[in-house]
């Protein structure tokens, strides 16, 4: 077998020349090198830093919210913003209707639910597109196989998760290890999904009863279960929460399922059913004023779908800034990370100084 080498007969290939010109430009000029001298040392993002933004950019509104909530939380190391961003916009009617200065509801109680439900609807979806004749290989299968259990979600999957199963105090389901750092117990749970993912294509291709594929589901279930208990805790079925309200008086809830928690104290102040999601898409093949889903994408079998209705992002700023005329938080999510001075508190387009 003889060597064959095209590179060089390449024009878009790196060759040699390309490499040797790239680099004697990169050291002829003097504020690469500065950089480089800089940004190995630092992280470059607080490097790149306007100090003029910095300088210019106050933390004093027209419109805000009259109570932003204590204590600030903390999602630590792992993906779950949507939750924690949701309950601290529930809570700040909570706590002003019981009159107490700090509170946070459980973000792990929302998490344990969310993870055995997802669990739960990602095995559903394996059933649901091999009956579709899916190929595993191909790109909706290959989707669903690549992250089952991951961090994140949506408003209405929220939604499934407070209407089923409600809401506990903080103190109550405090956090746990795999929490506020959610990456080995994804790992587990990943690896084991696709391993009931292959058995459960196989199944499917012996024509089984529905009552067959239900049953070898909740055997899986109930490994999934152990994993997530183990890693979490299991919440208690019924609780009783203990606090002072402003006035120092002692005050007691319970005993309360999480439901009834949601149902009777919660809801009549925030109730999560009245609000709808609006998105920017503003691709030609997607309408404003339309509602959209996206296949396969939730997290409670039997739920609300996850529903976007699309609109002008000029609505978007609209609605949020007669939102916070009114007093009231807003949920929202939008990639915050390529213009976001974390520690300083500031999302601006012009934060960062070089554009290369």
């Amino acid at each position: 077998m003889s060597n064959i080498n095209t590179t060089t007969s390449n024009p878009n290939a790196i060759t040699p020349q390309k490499l040797d010109k790239w680099r004697k430009d990169f050291y002829s000029e003097p504020k690469n090198i500065l950089a480089q001298n800089v940004c190995s040392r630092v992280d470059p993002f607080d490097v790149c830093l306007s100090r003029k933004s910095l300088e210019t950019t106050n933390h004093i509104f027209t419109y805000k919210v009259e109570s932003e909530g204590k204590p600030i939380t903390n999602q630590k190391s792992s993906g779950r913003c949507w939750l924690f961003a949701a309950l601290n916009c529930i809570r700040l009617p909570f706590m002003k209707s019981l009159n107490i200065d700090e509170f946070e509801f459980s973000q792990g109680y929302l998490f344990y639910w969310d993870k055995i439900e997802r669990c739960n609807y990602f095995l559903n979806n394996i059933v649901k597109t091999a009956q579709r004749q899916e190929v595993v290989d191909g790109r909706l299968v290959s989707f669903l196989l690549n992250d089952p259990t991951s961090d994140g979600g949506q408003w209405d999957m929220l939604v499934n998760l407070i209407t089923k199963h409600g809401l506990m105090p903080k103190k109550c389901f405090p956090e746990t290890y795999s929490c506020e750092a959610s990456m080995r117990m994804n790992a587990i749970l990943k690896s084991k999904l696709r391993e009931y993912a292959k058995v459960l294509r196989d199944l499917l291709a012996k024509n089984p009863s529905a009552e067959e594929v239900t049953q070898k589901i909740d055997e899986m279930m109930a490994s999934i279960y152990k994993i997530v208990g183990i890693c979490l805790g299991i919440p208690s079925e019924r609780f009783t929460w203990e606090y002072y309200d402003k006035s120092k008086a002692y005050k007691s809830i319970g005993p309360v399922t999480p439901l009834e928690f949601y149902e009777n104290y919660v809801k009549n102040v925030f109730n999560v059913e009245h609000k709808v999601c609006l998105v920017n898409d503003p691709r030609p093949s997607s309408f404003y004023d339309q509602t959209y889903t996206v296949d396969c994408l939730g997290n409670v079998v039997g739920g609300r779908p996850v529903l976007y209705n699309n609109q002008p992002v000029e609505k978007l700023l609209q609605l949020v800034a007669e939102s916070l005329k009114a007093g009231e938080a807003v949920w929202f999510g939008c990639e915050v990370s390529k213009r976001f001075a974390s520690k300083q508190g500031i999302e601006d387009l012009d934060v960062l100084v070089p554009k290369f």
